[in-house]
């Protein structure tokens, strides 16, 4: 039956209902089936649920597609082009048939890419490193954490935003943010800020790449010394691979072992600040209490678990390495289309500056560390 002229349309109006107040704070961001009738068949109710997500969700797709092969071709940075390519389509964050699927990206295909990091680390790795280099990598993190959170106060910009920018420096770059992004109570300025975070430690990774070997060298490392020193320092883990193998195969596997040690760190850092913020999430969410632990970081204890006490197959491992990738890359072309380039202009210098001198405070501390033991 034809529409009338000027008639609301109902479907998109039941489906912007039905986003509007989701809630997801762990794997809620399972979107809720689409309404049927009841009686309808389990995979009558997956079709809809299909249709509904198709649109945004296929987008945000497309632009990790192309980001990915601009990214081999250009090499440059795979989550910057995504970031880019989104916000130029960002006029399809309006559209009422895009936004469900937009806004799956951006939640669960998120988490799910967040908790498969777990396949990649195992106890054994982490045992191999030795105590002096998995002390550096704590207080590392530790201590840029709560040097982002005082940085932030300095700056006159919130707390939660020096959390979120200095765990994405003191772990893994893009993907702590996002994870952080997760489990810091919800805000208006939320998306913005993580946008703003991983634009920032993903071109500071890619600059810490070509100059942190050198000074490696210039600093007369060894190659175990200078892996440790990458894998220390550098924000992604792509750039932590191009950086250490581009010296040795020794600096090579050195530095992927402690980068992925530093990934390791993200459940108790989340866990953590999930605590702290536990209460302010209780009043945003109307006094429900949040899970104390959400979902996808549960998956990922439960991937290093298994990994670690079973062998998983070689090929099994690099699968989930490559989905949780390709997650994140559509997760975040999924921001990208939800945000506007004029808000970045609102922010101010601020921001990057904190990036900027968080990512100067765990370099030179743990240079410092390094040359005093």
């Amino acid at each position: 039956m034809q529409k009338a002229p000027g008639e609301p349309n109902v479907l998109a109006s039941r489906i912007s209902d039905r986003f509007a107040g989701a809630s997801f704070d762990s794997m809620e961001g399972v979107p809720a089936w689409a309404p049927v009738e009841s009686g309808t068949s389990f995979p009558h109710r997956l079709i809809a649920t299909f249709k509904r997500l198709a649109p945004g969700l296929g987008i945000a797709v497309l632009i990790a597609l192309a980001a990915s092969w601009l990214a081999e071709h250009y090499t440059a940075p795979v989550m910057l082009f995504a970031l880019l390519l989104g916000m130029a389509v960002n006029f399809l964050s309006m559209e009422t048939n895009c936004r469900p699927g937009i806004d799956f990206a951006t939640r669960t295909v998120l988490r799910t890419g967040v908790a498969l990091l777990g396949a990649r680390i195992t106890f054994t790795q982490v045992q191999s490193l030795g105590t002096d280099t998995l002390l550096i990598a704590v207080t590392a993190v530790v201590l840029t954490i709560t040097f982002g959170w005082l940085a932030a106060r300095f700056l006159k910009l919130k707390p939660d935003f020096g959390i979120l920018t200095g765990g994405s420096v003191a772990i893994c770059g893009a993907s702590a943010a996002m994870a952080f992004s997760s489990v810091l109570p919800p805000s208006p300025e939320r998306e913005r800020d993580t946008i703003l975070t991983v634009v920032g430690v993903t071109t500071l990774s890619t600059v810490a790449m070509i100059i942190y070997p050198l000074m490696a060298a210039g600093l007369q490392f060894d190659d175990t010394k200078t892996g440790i020193f990458l894998g220390a320092t550098i924000h992604d883990v792509a750039q932590v691979v191009g950086a250490g193998y581009g010296v040795s195969e020794l600096t090579g596997d050195t530095s992927t072992i402690v980068k992925l040690f530093r990934v390791a760190l993200l459940l108790p850092a989340a866990l953590f600040v999930s605590l702290m913020f536990r209460d302010r999430k209780s009043k945003v969410r109307h006094g429900a209490r949040p899970p104390l632990l959400p979902a996808f970081l549960l998956v990922f204890v439960a991937l290093v678990t298994l990994n670690s006490v079973i062998t998983v197959p070689a090929e099994l491992v690099q699968g989930a390495g490559d989905a949780s990738r390709w997650c994140l890359v559509i997760a975040i072309a999924g921001l990208g289309i939800k945000t506007k380039l004029g808000d970045f202009v609102k922010v101010g210098w601020r921001p990057a500056a904190l990036i900027l001198a968080e990512t100067l405070f765990v370099m030179l501390l743990v240079l410092t560390l390094l040359l005093t033991v």
